[in-house]
Protein backbone atom coordinates (compact mmCIF):
# COMPACT_ATOMS: atom_id res chain seq x y z
CA UNK A 1 0.00 0.00 0.00
CA UNK A 2 1.12 3.27 -1.08
CA UNK A 3 2.19 5.86 1.53
CA UNK A 4 -0.92 8.30 3.05
CA UNK A 5 0.08 11.60 2.02
CA UNK A 6 -0.76 14.58 4.89
CA UNK A 7 -4.20 15.38 4.59
CA UNK A 8 -5.11 18.90 4.31
CA UNK A 9 -8.30 20.36 5.89
CA UNK A 10 -9.55 21.68 3.63
CA UNK A 11 -9.42 18.39 1.38
CA UNK A 12 -12.68 16.72 2.57
CA UNK A 13 -14.66 13.68 2.65
CA UNK A 14 -16.19 14.13 -0.85
CA UNK A 15 -13.00 15.17 -2.49
CA UNK A 16 -10.96 11.64 -1.61
CA UNK A 17 -14.64 9.51 -2.49
CA UNK A 18 -13.84 11.54 -5.81
CA UNK A 19 -10.58 10.67 -6.28
CA UNK A 20 -11.29 6.76 -5.60
CA UNK A 21 -13.62 6.90 -8.11
CA UNK A 22 -11.07 8.10 -10.58
CA UNK A 23 -8.59 5.83 -9.75
CA UNK A 24 -11.17 2.88 -10.06
CA UNK A 25 -12.45 3.80 -13.33
CA UNK A 26 -8.23 3.95 -14.10
CA UNK A 27 -7.35 0.82 -12.62
CA UNK A 28 -10.55 -1.09 -13.94
CA UNK A 29 -10.94 0.65 -17.61
CA UNK A 30 -7.54 1.90 -18.56
CA UNK A 31 -4.49 -0.04 -16.87
CA UNK A 32 -4.70 -3.20 -18.56
CA UNK A 33 -4.39 -1.62 -21.82
CA UNK A 34 -1.48 0.80 -20.94
CA UNK A 35 1.20 -1.29 -22.12
CA UNK A 36 -0.54 -1.66 -25.66
CA UNK A 37 -1.57 2.26 -26.07
CA UNK A 38 2.09 3.56 -24.91
CA UNK A 39 3.14 0.90 -28.15
CA UNK A 40 0.69 3.10 -30.59
CA UNK A 41 1.10 6.32 -29.09
CA UNK A 42 -2.35 7.36 -28.47
CA UNK A 43 -5.65 6.24 -26.67
CA UNK A 44 -8.29 5.16 -28.82
CA UNK A 45 -11.60 7.40 -28.73
CA UNK A 46 -13.83 4.51 -27.95
CA UNK A 47 -12.10 4.76 -24.39
CA UNK A 48 -11.54 8.35 -24.34
CA UNK A 49 -15.31 9.57 -24.82
CA UNK A 50 -16.64 7.32 -21.86
CA UNK A 51 -13.88 9.08 -19.33
CA UNK A 52 -15.52 12.69 -20.17
CA UNK A 53 -19.35 11.18 -20.38
CA UNK A 54 -19.24 10.31 -16.85
CA UNK A 55 -17.96 13.72 -16.14
CA UNK A 56 -13.86 13.13 -15.27
CA UNK A 57 -12.24 15.38 -17.82
CA UNK A 58 -13.71 19.01 -16.42
CA UNK A 59 -15.27 18.98 -12.92
CA UNK A 60 -14.83 21.92 -12.03
CA UNK A 61 -16.97 23.36 -14.69
CA UNK A 62 -20.32 25.22 -13.71
CA UNK A 63 -23.32 23.00 -13.93
CA UNK A 64 -25.21 25.23 -16.23
CA UNK A 65 -22.55 24.03 -19.28
CA UNK A 66 -22.88 20.10 -18.01
CA UNK A 67 -20.05 19.77 -15.42
CA UNK A 68 -20.33 19.70 -12.05
CA UNK A 69 -19.08 22.53 -10.61
CA UNK A 70 -16.64 21.51 -8.54
CA UNK A 71 -13.79 23.35 -6.84
CA UNK A 72 -10.34 23.13 -8.96
CA UNK A 73 -9.16 20.98 -6.59
CA UNK A 74 -11.01 18.24 -8.19
CA UNK A 75 -9.69 18.39 -11.89
CA UNK A 76 -6.03 18.64 -9.93
CA UNK A 77 -7.21 15.27 -8.81
CA UNK A 78 -8.04 13.51 -12.18
CA UNK A 79 -4.41 14.90 -13.28
CA UNK A 80 -2.93 13.63 -10.17
CA UNK A 81 -4.43 10.06 -11.09
CA UNK A 82 -3.87 9.93 -14.46
CA UNK A 83 -0.09 10.82 -13.90
CA UNK A 84 0.51 8.26 -11.29
CA UNK A 85 -1.58 5.67 -13.68
CA UNK A 86 1.11 6.41 -16.31
CA UNK A 87 -1.87 7.62 -19.05
CA UNK A 88 0.33 8.40 -22.63
CA UNK A 89 -2.32 11.43 -22.58
CA UNK A 90 -1.82 15.10 -20.90
CA UNK A 91 -5.34 17.08 -20.29
CA UNK A 92 -3.64 19.74 -18.37
CA UNK A 93 -3.62 21.84 -21.92
CA UNK A 94 -7.35 20.82 -22.49
CA UNK A 95 -8.16 22.29 -19.26
CA UNK A 96 -6.88 25.17 -19.83
CA UNK A 97 -8.35 26.19 -22.68
CA UNK A 98 -11.80 25.47 -21.36
CA UNK A 99 -11.07 27.83 -19.26
CA UNK A 100 -10.08 30.33 -21.74
CA UNK A 101 -13.71 30.08 -22.99
CA UNK A 102 -14.94 29.68 -19.58
CA UNK A 103 -13.70 32.91 -18.10
CA UNK A 104 -13.95 35.11 -21.32
CA UNK A 105 -16.08 33.83 -23.82
CA UNK A 106 -19.43 34.79 -24.36
CA UNK A 107 -22.67 32.95 -23.13
CA UNK A 108 -23.25 31.68 -26.90
CA UNK A 109 -19.67 30.59 -26.93
CA UNK A 110 -19.93 28.50 -23.79
CA UNK A 111 -22.77 26.86 -24.86
CA UNK A 112 -21.74 25.67 -28.10
CA UNK A 113 -17.95 24.52 -27.03
CA UNK A 114 -17.70 23.37 -23.32
CA UNK A 115 -20.80 20.60 -23.45
CA UNK A 116 -18.21 18.98 -25.90
CA UNK A 117 -14.80 19.41 -24.45
CA UNK A 118 -16.86 17.76 -21.09
CA UNK A 119 -17.92 15.00 -22.97
CA UNK A 120 -15.08 14.16 -25.03
CA UNK A 121 -16.10 14.25 -28.52
CA UNK A 122 -14.11 17.67 -28.71
CA UNK A 123 -10.41 18.19 -27.16
CA UNK A 124 -9.08 21.76 -26.78
CA UNK A 125 -6.08 23.20 -27.82
CA UNK A 126 -3.90 26.32 -27.62
CA UNK A 127 -1.58 27.77 -29.97
CA UNK A 128 0.77 30.80 -28.66
CA UNK A 129 4.39 30.09 -29.25
CA UNK A 130 5.55 30.61 -33.43
CA UNK A 131 8.57 28.85 -35.16
CA UNK A 132 10.46 32.40 -34.95
CA UNK A 133 9.56 33.55 -31.61
CA UNK A 134 9.04 30.80 -29.19
CA UNK A 135 8.30 32.67 -25.61
CA UNK A 136 8.46 35.68 -27.10
CA UNK A 137 4.85 36.64 -27.51
CA UNK A 138 5.59 40.46 -28.52
CA UNK A 139 7.42 38.94 -32.24
CA UNK A 140 3.84 36.87 -32.70
CA UNK A 141 2.74 37.47 -36.48
CA UNK A 142 0.28 35.44 -37.19
CA UNK A 143 -2.58 37.82 -38.54
CA UNK A 144 -6.18 38.42 -37.52
CA UNK A 145 -8.60 40.20 -40.18
CA UNK A 146 -12.45 40.63 -40.08
CA UNK A 147 -14.19 38.02 -42.34
CA UNK A 148 -16.57 40.26 -44.96
CA UNK A 149 -19.16 42.41 -44.16
CA UNK A 150 -21.14 41.56 -40.91
CA UNK A 151 -18.31 39.92 -39.40
CA UNK A 152 -19.17 41.10 -36.04
CA UNK A 153 -22.93 39.91 -36.22
CA UNK A 154 -22.05 36.21 -36.30
CA UNK A 155 -23.73 34.25 -33.16
CA UNK A 156 -20.61 32.31 -32.50
CA UNK A 157 -18.48 35.98 -32.02
CA UNK A 158 -17.23 38.13 -34.10
CA UNK A 159 -15.93 36.37 -36.96
CA UNK A 160 -11.80 36.80 -38.19
CA UNK A 161 -10.14 35.26 -41.11
CA UNK A 162 -6.17 33.84 -39.85
CA UNK A 163 -3.07 33.01 -41.45
CA UNK A 164 -0.08 32.26 -40.16
CA UNK A 165 2.00 29.72 -38.35
CA UNK A 166 2.19 27.64 -34.71
CA UNK A 167 4.82 25.29 -33.45
CA UNK A 168 5.06 23.39 -30.34
CA UNK A 169 1.19 22.70 -30.32
CA UNK A 170 0.27 19.79 -27.89
CA UNK A 171 -2.89 17.92 -29.26
CA UNK A 172 -2.71 20.06 -32.54
CA UNK A 173 -3.78 17.41 -34.24
CA UNK A 174 -5.20 13.77 -33.69
CA UNK A 175 -7.81 11.22 -34.15
CA UNK A 176 -8.55 11.30 -30.45
CA UNK A 177 -11.97 13.44 -30.98
CA UNK A 178 -14.81 14.34 -33.28
CA UNK A 179 -13.16 17.89 -33.56
CA UNK A 180 -10.38 19.89 -31.78
CA UNK A 181 -10.96 23.71 -30.19
CA UNK A 182 -8.21 25.23 -30.94
CA UNK A 183 -7.21 28.91 -28.77
CA UNK A 184 -5.23 31.08 -30.86
CA UNK A 185 -3.26 34.37 -30.53
CA UNK A 186 -2.96 36.01 -33.67
CA UNK A 187 -2.56 40.19 -34.22
CA UNK A 188 -5.46 42.29 -35.33
CA UNK A 189 -3.50 44.65 -37.35
CA UNK A 190 -3.66 48.33 -37.36
CA UNK A 191 -5.63 50.91 -39.34
CA UNK A 192 -2.92 50.93 -41.99
CA UNK A 193 -2.72 46.92 -42.63
CA UNK A 194 0.28 46.52 -40.32
CA UNK A 195 0.84 44.57 -36.75
CA UNK A 196 1.29 46.62 -34.13
CA UNK A 197 4.85 45.81 -32.56
CA UNK A 198 4.80 44.76 -29.48
CA UNK A 199 2.21 42.44 -27.57
CA UNK A 200 -0.64 45.51 -28.49
CA UNK A 201 -3.16 44.24 -31.07
CA UNK A 202 -2.23 40.45 -30.06
CA UNK A 203 -6.04 38.90 -29.39
CA UNK A 204 -7.71 35.88 -28.56
CA UNK A 205 -9.72 33.24 -31.10
CA UNK A 206 -11.44 30.27 -30.99
CA UNK A 207 -10.16 28.14 -34.35
CA UNK A 208 -11.89 24.63 -34.16
CA UNK A 209 -10.40 22.33 -36.91
CA UNK A 210 -13.85 21.50 -37.91
CA UNK A 211 -16.88 24.15 -38.44
CA UNK A 212 -19.87 23.86 -35.95
CA UNK A 213 -23.39 25.67 -36.83
CA UNK A 214 -25.20 27.44 -34.22
CA UNK A 215 -25.87 24.42 -32.39
CA UNK A 216 -22.96 23.38 -31.82
CA UNK A 217 -23.02 20.56 -34.00
CA UNK A 218 -20.17 19.59 -36.56
CA UNK A 219 -21.21 21.01 -40.62
CA UNK A 220 -18.86 18.74 -42.13
CA UNK A 221 -16.81 21.15 -43.20
CA UNK A 222 -12.98 21.10 -42.55
CA UNK A 223 -11.78 24.55 -41.16
CA UNK A 224 -8.44 25.71 -42.97
CA UNK A 225 -6.42 24.18 -40.44
CA UNK A 226 -3.02 21.89 -41.36
CA UNK A 227 -0.76 19.56 -39.43
CA UNK A 228 2.90 20.81 -41.26
CA UNK A 229 4.52 18.36 -38.88
CA UNK A 230 4.99 16.52 -35.84
CA UNK A 231 7.81 17.01 -33.14
CA UNK A 232 8.91 13.72 -32.12
CA UNK A 233 9.44 14.24 -28.33
CA UNK A 234 11.57 12.68 -25.40
CA UNK A 235 8.31 12.33 -23.29
CA UNK A 236 4.50 12.77 -22.98
CA UNK A 237 4.43 10.80 -26.41
CA UNK A 238 1.04 9.67 -26.17
CA UNK A 239 0.36 13.55 -26.62
CA UNK A 240 1.02 14.67 -30.24
CA UNK A 241 2.92 18.01 -30.38
CA UNK A 242 2.71 19.79 -33.53
CA UNK A 243 3.34 22.29 -36.05
CA UNK A 244 0.13 23.76 -37.76
CA UNK A 245 -0.83 26.40 -40.50
CA UNK A 246 -3.64 28.87 -40.64
CA UNK A 247 -5.06 30.00 -43.43
CA UNK A 248 -2.43 28.63 -46.29
CA UNK A 249 -5.47 27.62 -47.90
CA UNK A 250 -5.23 23.70 -47.33
CA UNK A 251 -8.76 23.51 -47.05
CA UNK A 252 -10.46 26.84 -47.93
CA UNK A 253 -13.72 28.02 -46.28
CA UNK A 254 -16.28 29.13 -48.48
CA UNK A 255 -13.60 29.41 -51.35
CA UNK A 256 -10.83 31.51 -49.82
CA UNK A 257 -7.83 30.21 -47.81
CA UNK A 258 -8.03 31.76 -44.21
CA UNK A 259 -8.71 30.33 -40.82
CA UNK A 260 -11.98 31.00 -39.45
CA UNK A 261 -11.99 32.15 -35.92
CA UNK A 262 -14.24 34.08 -33.24
CA UNK A 263 -12.88 36.44 -31.32
CA UNK A 264 -13.34 35.70 -27.36
CA UNK A 265 -12.68 38.95 -25.03
CA UNK A 266 -12.07 42.29 -26.64
CA UNK A 267 -10.06 43.10 -29.66
CA UNK A 268 -5.96 43.32 -28.66
CA UNK A 269 -6.76 41.55 -25.11
CA UNK A 270 -5.56 38.18 -25.98
CA UNK A 271 -2.19 38.50 -23.67
CA UNK A 272 -4.61 39.60 -20.41
CA UNK A 273 -6.92 36.37 -20.98
CA UNK A 274 -3.95 34.52 -21.34
CA UNK A 275 -2.35 35.65 -17.87
CA UNK A 276 -5.55 35.76 -16.15
CA UNK A 277 -5.23 32.05 -16.36
CA UNK A 278 -1.62 31.28 -15.77
CA UNK A 279 -1.86 30.85 -12.24
CA UNK A 280 -3.92 28.26 -12.66
CA UNK A 281 -2.20 26.85 -15.60
CA UNK A 282 1.50 27.08 -13.51
CA UNK A 283 -0.54 25.24 -10.89
CA UNK A 284 -1.55 22.68 -13.12
CA UNK A 285 2.08 22.14 -14.08
CA UNK A 286 3.71 22.20 -10.91
CA UNK A 287 1.12 19.10 -9.66
CA UNK A 288 1.82 17.57 -13.28
CA UNK A 289 5.85 17.66 -12.41
CA UNK A 290 4.46 16.32 -8.35
CA UNK A 291 2.76 13.16 -9.12
CA UNK A 292 5.37 12.07 -11.88
CA UNK A 293 7.41 12.71 -9.00
CA UNK A 294 5.88 10.77 -6.45
CA UNK A 295 5.38 8.33 -8.82
CA UNK A 296 8.75 7.59 -9.38
CA UNK A 297 9.00 7.98 -5.46
CA UNK A 298 6.33 4.87 -5.25
CA UNK A 299 7.92 2.84 -7.99
CA UNK A 300 11.73 2.79 -6.37
CA UNK A 301 9.99 2.77 -2.78
CA UNK A 302 9.02 -0.49 -3.99
CA UNK A 303 12.00 -1.58 -5.81
CA UNK A 304 13.97 -0.77 -2.92
CA UNK A 305 12.25 -3.15 -0.35
CA UNK A 306 12.23 -5.88 -2.63
CA UNK A 307 15.67 -6.03 -4.15
CA UNK A 308 18.23 -7.68 -2.48
CA UNK A 309 22.32 -6.51 -3.22
CA UNK A 310 25.14 -5.74 -1.42
CA UNK A 311 25.55 -6.27 2.54
CA UNK A 312 25.98 -4.04 5.32
CA UNK A 313 29.31 -2.80 6.76
CA UNK A 314 30.19 -4.03 10.62
CA UNK A 315 33.08 -3.81 12.59
CA UNK A 316 35.50 -6.29 10.15
CA UNK A 317 33.72 -5.04 7.14
CA UNK A 318 31.61 -6.69 4.61
CA UNK A 319 31.20 -10.07 5.66
CA UNK A 320 29.95 -12.37 2.11
CA UNK A 321 28.80 -15.32 4.33
CA UNK A 322 26.38 -13.47 5.08
CA UNK A 323 23.20 -13.33 3.22
CA UNK A 324 22.29 -10.29 0.83
CA UNK A 325 20.19 -7.42 2.46
CA UNK A 326 17.42 -5.19 0.73
CA UNK A 327 18.54 -2.20 -0.80
CA UNK A 328 16.74 -0.29 1.54
CA UNK A 329 18.92 -1.21 4.31
CA UNK A 330 21.67 1.06 2.61
CA UNK A 331 22.10 4.58 4.18
CA UNK A 332 22.61 5.81 0.34
CA UNK A 333 19.52 4.26 -0.66
CA UNK A 334 17.74 5.93 1.99
CA UNK A 335 19.00 9.42 1.39
CA UNK A 336 17.68 9.35 -2.10
CA UNK A 337 14.60 8.09 -0.88
CA UNK A 338 14.34 10.82 1.64
CA UNK A 339 15.40 13.31 -0.78
CA UNK A 340 12.36 11.87 -3.36
CA UNK A 341 9.92 11.92 -0.31
CA UNK A 342 10.71 16.14 0.78
CA UNK A 343 10.57 17.01 -3.01
CA UNK A 344 7.08 15.30 -3.42
CA UNK A 345 5.58 15.62 -0.67
CA UNK A 346 6.50 19.12 0.17
CA UNK A 347 5.56 19.95 -3.87
CA UNK A 348 2.24 18.56 -3.20
CA UNK A 349 1.37 20.23 0.02
CA UNK A 350 2.50 23.80 -1.90
CA UNK A 351 0.54 23.06 -4.86
CA UNK A 352 -2.90 22.09 -2.77
CA UNK A 353 -2.12 25.19 -0.92
CA UNK A 354 -2.23 27.00 -3.96
CA UNK A 355 -5.12 25.52 -5.03
CA UNK A 356 -6.88 26.56 -2.24
CA UNK A 357 -5.81 30.00 -2.89
CA UNK A 358 -7.33 30.46 -6.32
CA UNK A 359 -10.50 29.07 -4.79
CA UNK A 360 -10.44 31.80 -1.68
CA UNK A 361 -9.62 34.93 -4.12
CA UNK A 362 -12.80 34.31 -5.64
CA UNK A 363 -15.29 33.05 -2.66
CA UNK A 364 -13.03 34.72 0.31
CA UNK A 365 -14.43 37.51 2.23
CA UNK A 366 -12.99 41.13 0.10
CA UNK A 367 -9.94 41.46 2.51
CA UNK A 368 -9.18 37.28 2.41
CA UNK A 369 -9.63 36.95 -1.25
CA UNK A 370 -7.01 40.81 -1.57
CA UNK A 371 -4.61 38.75 0.54
CA UNK A 372 -5.60 35.40 -1.60
CA UNK A 373 -4.89 37.29 -4.61
CA UNK A 374 -1.41 38.55 -3.34
CA UNK A 375 -0.11 35.23 -2.12
CA UNK A 376 -1.26 33.77 -5.35
CA UNK A 377 0.90 36.15 -7.21
CA UNK A 378 4.26 35.78 -5.24
CA UNK A 379 4.12 32.12 -4.74
CA UNK A 380 3.21 30.71 -8.54
CA UNK A 381 6.51 30.97 -9.70
CA UNK A 382 7.50 28.72 -7.22
CA UNK A 383 4.52 26.53 -7.69
CA UNK A 384 5.10 25.93 -11.14
CA UNK A 385 9.08 25.77 -11.46
CA UNK A 386 9.62 24.60 -7.86
CA UNK A 387 8.35 20.89 -9.00
CA UNK A 388 9.27 20.81 -12.25
CA UNK A 389 13.10 21.06 -11.03
CA UNK A 390 13.54 18.88 -8.09
CA UNK A 391 10.92 16.49 -8.81
CA UNK A 392 12.47 15.66 -11.88
CA UNK A 393 15.49 15.12 -9.45
CA UNK A 394 13.36 13.12 -7.52
CA UNK A 395 13.04 10.77 -10.38
CA UNK A 396 16.49 10.98 -11.28
CA UNK A 397 17.05 9.64 -8.15
CA UNK A 398 14.48 6.57 -8.82
CA UNK A 399 16.21 6.11 -11.48
CA UNK A 400 19.49 5.59 -9.80
CA UNK A 401 17.87 3.31 -6.92
CA UNK A 402 17.20 1.01 -9.53
CA UNK A 403 20.13 1.05 -11.40
CA UNK A 404 21.16 -0.31 -14.69
CA UNK A 405 17.19 -1.43 -14.61
CA UNK A 406 15.71 2.19 -13.65
CA UNK A 407 17.54 2.89 -17.64
CA UNK A 408 15.63 0.09 -19.68
CA UNK A 409 11.55 0.31 -20.15
CA UNK A 410 11.68 -2.85 -18.11
CA UNK A 411 10.34 -0.43 -15.37
CA UNK A 412 8.30 2.88 -15.35
CA UNK A 413 10.84 5.42 -13.81
CA UNK A 414 12.02 6.32 -17.05
CA UNK A 415 9.48 7.40 -18.63
CA UNK A 416 8.61 9.51 -15.43
CA UNK A 417 11.71 11.28 -15.82
CA UNK A 418 10.98 11.65 -20.02
CA UNK A 419 7.64 12.90 -19.28
CA UNK A 420 8.62 15.36 -16.01
CA UNK A 421 11.56 16.90 -18.32
CA UNK A 422 9.13 18.78 -20.22
CA UNK A 423 7.95 21.13 -17.07
CA UNK A 424 10.39 22.91 -16.75
CA UNK A 425 9.87 24.10 -20.24
CA UNK A 426 6.47 24.79 -21.05
CA UNK A 427 4.10 27.55 -19.63
CA UNK A 428 6.96 29.87 -19.03
CA UNK A 429 10.88 28.13 -18.92
CA UNK A 430 12.17 28.34 -15.43
CA UNK A 431 14.04 31.51 -16.70
CA UNK A 432 11.31 33.09 -17.32
CA UNK A 433 9.76 32.13 -13.96
CA UNK A 434 12.50 33.46 -12.55
CA UNK A 435 12.72 36.89 -14.12
CA UNK A 436 8.83 36.90 -13.24
CA UNK A 437 9.59 36.56 -9.70
CA UNK A 438 12.27 38.88 -8.93
CA UNK A 439 11.57 41.02 -11.68
CA UNK A 440 8.17 41.62 -10.42
CA UNK A 441 6.53 39.65 -7.98
CA UNK A 442 8.60 40.34 -5.14
CA UNK A 443 8.47 43.86 -6.33
CA UNK A 444 4.61 44.61 -7.49
CA UNK A 445 3.01 46.80 -5.00
CA UNK A 446 6.08 47.79 -3.19
CA UNK A 447 6.71 44.48 -2.10
CA UNK A 448 3.47 43.38 -0.44
CA UNK A 449 3.01 40.50 -1.58
CA UNK A 450 6.66 39.34 -0.50
CA UNK A 451 6.07 41.02 2.68
CA UNK A 452 2.39 39.18 2.91
CA UNK A 453 4.32 35.92 2.56
CA UNK A 454 6.77 36.94 5.11
CA UNK A 455 4.65 37.60 7.55
CA UNK A 456 2.55 34.04 6.93
CA UNK A 457 6.12 32.35 7.19
CA UNK A 458 6.64 34.26 10.30
CA UNK A 459 3.79 32.98 11.68
CA UNK A 460 4.44 29.62 11.15
CA UNK A 461 8.21 30.11 12.53
CA UNK A 462 6.78 31.61 16.15
CA UNK A 463 4.06 28.75 16.68
CA UNK A 464 7.53 26.44 16.14
CA UNK A 465 9.59 28.12 18.28
CA UNK A 466 6.98 26.87 21.15
CA UNK A 467 7.38 23.54 20.05
CA UNK A 468 11.08 22.19 21.38
CA UNK A 469 11.76 19.78 18.65
CA UNK A 470 11.03 22.40 16.07
CA UNK A 471 13.01 25.43 17.64
CA UNK A 472 16.00 24.62 15.52
CA UNK A 473 14.64 24.37 12.53
CA UNK A 474 12.56 27.37 13.10
CA UNK A 475 15.14 29.52 13.54
CA UNK A 476 16.81 27.94 10.62
CA UNK A 477 13.90 29.35 8.79
CA UNK A 478 13.78 32.47 10.20
CA UNK A 479 17.56 32.76 9.07
CA UNK A 480 16.70 31.57 5.14
CA UNK A 481 13.90 34.31 4.81
CA UNK A 482 16.23 37.23 6.46
CA UNK A 483 18.66 36.04 3.74
CA UNK A 484 16.38 36.05 1.19
CA UNK A 485 15.04 39.67 2.24
CA UNK A 486 18.49 41.04 2.14
CA UNK A 487 19.64 39.25 -1.63
CA UNK A 488 16.55 40.61 -2.94
CA UNK A 489 17.22 44.20 -1.72
CA UNK A 490 21.05 43.60 -2.90
CA UNK A 491 20.15 42.27 -6.14
CA UNK A 492 18.57 45.55 -6.61
CA UNK A 493 21.07 47.99 -4.70
CA UNK A 494 21.76 49.67 -8.58
CA UNK A 495 18.09 50.08 -9.85
CA UNK A 496 19.69 48.07 -13.15
CA UNK A 497 17.04 45.27 -13.69
CA UNK A 498 20.38 44.34 -16.13
CA UNK A 499 22.69 43.61 -12.77
CA UNK A 500 19.47 42.32 -10.46
CA UNK A 501 18.28 39.59 -13.28
CA UNK A 502 21.42 38.40 -14.06
CA UNK A 503 21.32 36.11 -11.81
CA UNK A 504 17.38 35.61 -11.36
CA UNK A 505 17.38 31.25 -11.15
CA UNK A 506 19.44 31.16 -8.70
CA UNK A 507 17.20 33.40 -6.88
CA UNK A 508 14.37 31.41 -7.43
CA UNK A 509 16.06 28.34 -6.58
CA UNK A 510 16.61 29.65 -3.26
CA UNK A 511 13.20 31.62 -2.47
CA UNK A 512 11.83 28.39 -3.53
CA UNK A 513 14.06 26.12 -1.14
CA UNK A 514 12.76 28.81 1.80
CA UNK A 515 9.07 28.47 0.71
CA UNK A 516 9.50 24.35 0.96
CA UNK A 517 11.43 24.45 4.12
CA UNK A 518 8.11 26.52 5.49
CA UNK A 519 5.85 24.60 3.88
CA UNK A 520 8.01 21.52 5.76
CA UNK A 521 7.93 23.18 8.75
CA UNK A 522 4.11 23.73 8.92
CA UNK A 523 3.89 20.18 8.12
CA UNK A 524 5.86 19.34 11.02
CA UNK A 525 3.02 21.69 13.39
CA UNK A 526 0.24 19.39 11.89
CA UNK A 527 1.70 16.19 12.01
CA UNK A 528 2.85 16.88 16.04
CA UNK A 529 -0.74 17.99 16.51
CA UNK A 530 -2.20 14.76 15.71
CA UNK A 531 0.41 12.21 16.87
CA UNK A 532 2.69 14.29 19.53
CA UNK A 533 4.86 11.31 20.67
CA UNK A 534 5.46 10.43 16.82
CA UNK A 535 4.01 7.06 16.87
CA UNK A 536 2.74 6.03 13.24
CA UNK A 537 4.80 5.39 10.98
CA UNK A 538 4.08 7.92 8.63
CA UNK A 539 4.27 10.19 11.18
CA UNK A 540 7.94 9.11 11.46
CA UNK A 541 8.33 9.34 7.51
CA UNK A 542 6.56 12.90 7.36
CA UNK A 543 9.42 14.12 10.02
CA UNK A 544 11.85 12.20 9.02
CA UNK A 545 11.82 13.87 5.58
CA UNK A 546 11.55 17.50 7.30
CA UNK A 547 14.26 16.86 9.19
CA UNK A 548 16.03 15.62 5.90
CA UNK A 549 14.87 18.80 4.06
CA UNK A 550 15.98 21.63 6.76
CA UNK A 551 19.72 19.36 7.39
CA UNK A 552 20.22 18.32 3.61
CA UNK A 553 18.32 21.40 1.18
CA UNK A 554 17.83 24.28 3.15
CA UNK A 555 21.43 25.23 3.93
CA UNK A 556 22.00 25.65 -0.10
CA UNK A 557 20.53 28.70 -0.67
CA UNK A 558 23.62 29.92 0.63
CA UNK A 559 25.73 29.30 -2.46
CA UNK A 560 22.95 30.69 -4.40
CA UNK A 561 21.80 33.60 -2.92
CA UNK A 562 26.00 34.59 -2.83
CA UNK A 563 26.00 35.49 -6.36
CA UNK A 564 22.78 36.92 -6.23
CA UNK A 565 24.21 39.43 -3.68
CA UNK A 566 27.26 40.63 -5.29
CA UNK A 567 24.74 40.75 -8.28
CA UNK A 568 28.01 38.58 -9.81
CA UNK A 569 28.37 39.07 -13.48
CA UNK A 570 30.65 36.29 -14.06
CA UNK A 571 27.65 35.02 -16.88
CA UNK A 572 26.27 38.12 -17.99
CA UNK A 573 29.95 39.28 -18.95
CA UNK A 574 31.04 36.28 -20.37
CA UNK A 575 31.76 36.93 -24.21
CA UNK A 576 30.06 35.01 -26.93
CA UNK A 577 33.70 34.24 -28.73
CA UNK A 578 34.95 32.67 -25.14
CA UNK A 579 32.15 29.48 -25.01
Amino acid sequence: MLPQLYRHAWMDGEIEAFREQVRRYISAEFAPRLDEWRRQGYIPREVWRPFGEISFLLPEIPESYGGAGASLAYQLVVQDELAKAEMPVNIAVHTIASHYILDFGTEAQKQRWLPGMLSGSQIGAYSLSEPQAGSSLSDVVTRAVPDGAGFESDPLGPRYRLKGNKMWISSGDHELTENIVHLVLAKIPGPDGKLIPGVKGISLFIVPKKLVDTEGHLTGERNDVALAGLNHKLGWRGTTNTLLNFGEGKYPVQGRAGAVGYLVGQPGKGLACMFHMMNEARIGIGMAATMLGLAGYYASLDYAKNRPQGRLVGASGKDAAQPQVRIIEHADVKRMLLAQKSYGEGALALNLFCARLVDEQHTGEPESARQAALLLEVLTPIAKSWPSEWCLEANSLAIQIHGGYGYTRDFPVEQYWRDNRLNMIHEGTHGIQAMDLLGRKVLMEGGKGLALLAGRINGTVQRALQVPRLAAHANALAGALQQVGAATKAAWATGEPGDALANAVPYMQAFGHTVLAWVWLDLALATLAKDAAVAQPASVGRMGAMQFFFHYELPKIGAWLQVVSTRDATCAQMPEDAF
